[in-house]
């Protein structure tokens, strides 16, 4: 009686955590199916510019020579993880913010950057910290292993709190901590120290970088953490 009771307790625990698992794979929000536009808006402006993005195979695709303004989110987001897939034309350069704000000029004076960029062909992939996949000029990369110029790259951010990361096609190889000093200490020497609201917003916009060259942005969903 025992045994039966012990094994019927284990199979109730793993159902219960069945369970959990697949209501936290249902929180996740897809904001772009290849499709609906629905999600995204031109960054201080209201409606999803036509003349700066196009859809293009299931992606959103920069207009090279058309109204080069960046994308958000239409909604704000807090503590999340983000999941898509980007690629870049030759020498080409984007990114891919998080907690924007509309207060400024630009995004990046709010918003920390992944760097999205072809390494080989773009001046900035001579500088690791502003290479594919850095905290853009603050934080390089480590073990990326970043795929060729026209194949897609996976993206995953992870903000939790003050706990930021960076995987690049299954490997973390960014991690920081939002107002430490060692971060503090790298921004004051950076072109964001005259920023105040760079890094220290607690929630915003995630957005996509219109930078004037062709890139593509794919399966883009996000799921909020706790």
């Amino acid at each position: 009686m025992g045994r039966v009771f012990w094994w019927c307790a284990v199979a109730m625990l793993v159902a219960c955590f069945n369970g959990v698992v697949l209501r936290a794979e249902d929180r996740w929000i897809v904001l772009f199916d290849g499709k609906s536009r629905d999600a995204w808006r031109g960054y201080q402006r209201k409606d999803f510019p036509d003349k700066g993005w196009s859809i293009d195979q299931g992606a959103f695709k920069t207009i090279v020579g058309g109204d080069q303004v960046d994308l958000i989110t239409k909604r704000k987001f807090r503590n999340f993880e983000l999941e898509l897939e980007w690629k870049v034309s030759p020498g080409g350069n984007s990114g891919v913010f998080y907690r924007a704000s509309e207060e400024d000029k630009a995004i990046w004076h709010s918003a920390p950057e992944v760097q999205v960029l072809d390494d080989e062909r773009h001046r900035d992939g001579r500088n690791p910290k502003t290479s594919a996949a850095s905290l853009y000029a603050l934080i390089a990369p480590g073990g990326k292993k970043l795929r060729p110029v026209g194949e897609f790259n996976h993206l995953r951010v992870v903000l939790r709190g003050s706990n930021g990361e960076h995987w690049l096609n299954g490997v973390k190889v960014v991690e920081y901590e939002l107002g430490s000093p060692q971060l503090r200490d790298l921004i004051a020497e950076s072109k964001f120290k005259n920023m105040p609201r760079f890094s220290v917003l607690p929630e915003g916009h995630i957005g996509l970088q219109h930078h004037g060259e062709e890139v593509w942005f794919r399966k883009i969903r996000v799921r909020e953490l706790p």
